[in-house]
């Protein structure tokens, strides 16, 4: 009871009130004033850690010293029938039903005045924001129904080691469709960027920005060849189409035309030329060309070196196969400069391999891409190897 008499008498409740008071209106003030001049908000948790770190200042200030005529003392300096608290306390009163009335005024005001303009602001945001992503709405159209992407197939095959043809026939296929010129088709690099992820079918084709997806798997057991496909409308998951071919390894390549021709059926496509057709090789040929291209993007010295081992078998075995050589060209070019070949010996081979393609099939793109590569890099002629680039893209 006497301690609530002292801090009554030294008038602590009362600066802690008037501190609290006037530091909430500080506070209501900056923040307005702040938000205006756009501070930023380390300006007003700055204020806010001093108000709350002056509180006990303040409190511990009136509890040990008093503000006198004569300057600031310490409470057991002055005479208690000599201090001026209760006339100091009459003076806190005052400032503090002061302080009461400002906040007040600063509550009606914010609450009548400052209230019905935000409220306002807030309808006219959410109105034009709303026009906004209508606006975006309509002007970004939705996935063309003539757009697909072509998953990487799975491998069912019993045997791992397989999973080069399952990838090499899928990336055939997505090649194939990509010659149709109604056909809008997502690029290798996008599409099996998503080889074993765990998404839906949805979920990819949003991201690859398509209407339809192409997924399958393969199953292949010495000569016999089981492929199984589907072809998914991605907005509502549905099957437009599928199919089970159960066929001898040496009819991969009709499957391939049959699966196309199969796509442009689904989607209502109309063709103004004929369908695409692959470059058919002996099939043996055709499985070393599908595991050097798997094997050449791995990227690694051992694996490059392996890859144009296989690309060499598959033109021993059928010499005409251009995209062989093709490959077998690129796969030298980057080969240059290893253990195995010098930079020169890399490129002269790719060279050689090179000019073997496009004699073979003039009209062969990638035979074209290969050649600009090797301009570019191993005989620093920009200008010719933007030529093949040019002719490639045209055929």
């Amino acid at each position: 009871m006497q301690l609530f008499q002292e801090l009554q008498h030294r008038n602590v409740f009362r600066v802690a009130i008037g501190y609290i008071v006037s530091s909430w209106l500080l506070v209501q003030v900056a923040d307005l004033v702040l938000e205006n001049i756009g501070s930023p908000d380390w300006v007003m948790q700055t204020i806010m850690l001093v108000l709350v770190l002056g509180f006990p200042v303040v409190v511990f200030f009136s509890w040990a010293y008093e503000v006198t005529p004569e300057g600031i003392k310490r409470e057991s300096e002055i005479d208690r029938s000599q201090s001026i608290r209760h006339h100091t306390g009459r003076k806190l009163d005052r400032a503090i039903v002061a302080v009461l009335v400002l906040a007040l005024g600063y509550f009606a005001y914010d609450k009548f005045v400052l209230g019905p303009q935000r409220a306002s602001e807030l309808v006219e945001g959410m109105k034009q924001a709303a026009t906004e992503q209508a606006a975006v709405a309509t002007d970004v159209p939705a996935e063309p129904d003539n757009s697909i992407a072509v998953l990487p197939f799975v491998n069912m095959s019993s045997d791992e080691e397989q999973e080069y043809f399952s990838d090499g026939l899928s990336e055939e296929l997505l090649n194939l469709l990509a010659k149709i010129p109604e056909l809008h088709v997502a690029a290798r690099t996008s599409s099996f960027s998503f080889k074993g992820k765990d998404l839906e079918v949805t979920e990819i084709a949003s991201r690859l920005k398509v209407a339809h997806v192409l997924e399958g798997s393969v199953r292949k057991h010495n000569q016999q060849l089981r492929i199984t496909t589907q072809l998914i409308r991605a907005d509502n998951g549905y099957q437009l189409w599928s199919e089970t071919y159960d066929r001898q390894l040496d009819n991969v390549f009709e499957i391939q035309e049959e699966i196309a021709i199969a796509v442009v059926d689904a989607l209502k496509i109309t063709l103004l030329g004929e369908a695409p057709k692959t470059r058919k090789t002996d099939t043996a040929a055709y499985q070393l060309f599908l595991e050097g291209q798997y094997l050449k993007r791995q990227i690694s010295g051992e694996s490059l070196l392996n890859a144009i081992e296989a690309f060499n078998q598959a033109v021993e075995i059928d010499p005409t196969y251009a995209p062989a050589w093709a490959e077998l060209a690129d796969t030298y070019i980057w080969t240059g400069g290893s253990e195995k070949f010098s930079r020169e010996e890399g490129h002269a081979l790719a060279d050689q391999a090179i000019e073997k393609a496009i004699s073979i099939d003039p009209d062969y793109a990638f035979a074209y891409y290969v050649r600009g590569i090797s301009w570019i890099f191993s005989k620093n002629e920009f200008n010719r190897g933007i030529e093949d680039f040019k002719h490639a893209l045209e055929l």
